[in-house]
């Protein structure tokens, strides 16, 4: 079995990955909170995870991995958008998921095993605060519940942060009835129209952190495998999530291995509105950048180095994908990825390393290979390449296939003939015409490339 090296944000060094159960991996990822497009930004670790999945799945079995991604449902950004537009809530967040599934379909990301909803699990939130509380780490105070940080001795480990200068340098939030500035929320009043629950501490809705904590303790167990995130993350919800979950259940560890992808520029820029160079995935699905070229320029760079998007990215990826399509497109993948790529996966997700053995495997016109290493890192799918084959499947009408049959029958019969000239003539034709043919016993099969053309075609 391939050993799999992962860098532990937690211990800060890379370590071989050694499941609880290798029958039974369990990753947790950090979604989105589900009031607007995703941005390109929100999209890298969605990109960089898949692709932990996929190898995961590979190397343990398909059936081995349980992979969930919430949907922060209940939050105060998705209030302000129903008090600003006079939506409902519920309305406005099943819109976003369906937006959000829609977008990172299109980057070809697999759908997690579960995708639970902050609201599905208030139950289960409101007996660990109320866990917490009985052992002494949260109280409560004017409707809210709050955790007691200097109760847990190890905050500020994952970010490697000590307590006063996370006050010194952090913005907490002052409140009178903190009984520290750094203690944070696990229960909330609502008020009005926003959303609330019944508690023993009177209507009110989740703080942020909990939500995690008790959808990954009932969907993974107390502790699990891995858990992901983008490193904006790491503090202060990351560390919250790990104050919490490990005064709630008594365990050493939350998760065995953190992972944290870096932050993502746009042309050695911070991505910001003020700049003009932010934009959400679907913004650039709309000006006709293919999802599969956005995954690519999002592999370019190792997950755990800040990432540069460019225009020069995106048009060397665009070029290498439609060459590797063209490659592919009439080969039965081998049965296994190449060596190479799966090695370089299996150190600390090097996405960079496994798209130059690629380039490798295309060099040397290793096609069967290529074809099946790209599958590993989520590309190449060459049944969802709407923006390889629109044009050629288009161009493919009932004369078209007339054309091409009546060829085959004439370079059949000319082989019978022994005039290999006339043979030869029509293959090279279809060749350059961007048609694959294969010699079977029975006949010969045809297959359209993504440089096919019905006007070579009709030179032959």
């Amino acid at each position: 079995m391939v050993d799999i090296h992962l860098t532990n944000t937690r211990t800060r060094k890379k370590e071989r990955f050694d499941p609880i159960d290798p029958g039974n991996i369990r990753v947790y990822a950090c979604g989105p909170t589900v009031y607007d497009r995703a941005h390109l930004g929100n999209a890298r670790p969605v990109v960089v995870f898949d692709v932990l999945f996929r190898l995961l799945r590979h190397v343990y079995g398909a059936g081995a991995v349980t992979y969930v991604r919430n949907f922060t449902d209940v939050d105060d950004k998705i209030n302000a958008r129903a008090a600003e537009t006079g939506r409902a809530i519920r309305d406005i967040t099943e819109e976003t998921i369906g937006w959000y599934h829609d977008d990172m379909d299109a980057l070809g990301a697999l759908r997690p095993t579960q995708e639970p909803r902050a609201t599905d699990y208030i139950p289960q939130m409101i007996a660990m605060i109320e866990g917490l509380i009985a052992k002494g780490f949260a109280y409560a105070a004017e409707g809210h519940v709050l955790f007691e940080v200097r109760k847990f001795d190890e905050y500020g480990k994952l970010s490697g942060r000590s307590l006063d200068d996370m006050i010194a340098g952090a913005r907490v939030e002052v409140a009178p009835f903190k009984r520290d500035p750094m203690d944070f929320v696990l229960w909330k009043p609502s008020e009005g129209e926003q959303p609330g629950w019944a508690s023993p501490w009177g209507r009110g809705r989740p703080g942020w952190h909990i939500e995690c904590s008790a959808m990954s303790a009932e969907l993974l167990g107390d502790v699990f495998d891995i858990h992901a995130g983008g490193i904006d993350l790491q503090f202060p919800h990351h560390e919250n999530e790990i104050a919490q979950s490990r005064c709630a259940h008594g365990s050493k560890v939350m998760a065995n291995y953190w992972l944290h992808n870096e932050m993502l520029q746009v042309e050695g820029k911070k991505m910001s509105k003020s700049l003009g160079n932010f934009f959400t995935v679907r913004d650039l699905l709309d000006q006709g950048i293919p999802g599969e070229v956005i995954r690519f320029v999002l592999l370019m760079t190792h997950y755990r180095k800040p990432m540069d998007w460019t225009a020069e990215k995106l048009r060397e990826a665009e070029a290498t994908l439609r060459k590797w399509h063209d490659m592919v497109a009439c080969v039965e993948p081998a049965q296994f990825p190449a060596e190479t790529v799966v090695r370089a996966l299996s150190d600390d997700l090097n996405t960079a390393a496994a798209l130059a053995a690629m380039h490798e495997l295309a060099r040397r016109g290793a096609a069967s290979e290529l074809a099946a290493s790209a599958q590993l890192v989520g590309l190449l799918d060459v049944e969802s390449a709407d923006w390889i084959y629109s044009d050629v499947n288009a161009s493919i009408d009932d004369e078209i296939e007339d054309l091409i049959e009546n060829l085959l029958e004439e370079r059949a019969a000319a082989r019978s003939a022994r005039n290999f000239e006339r043979a030869d003539a029509i293959r090279n034709g279809f060749e350059a015409a961007g048609v694959s043919l294969t010699d079977e016993a029975d006949g010969t099969s045809w297959c359209p490339t993504p440089n096919f053309s019905p006007t070579k075609l009709r030179e032959i």
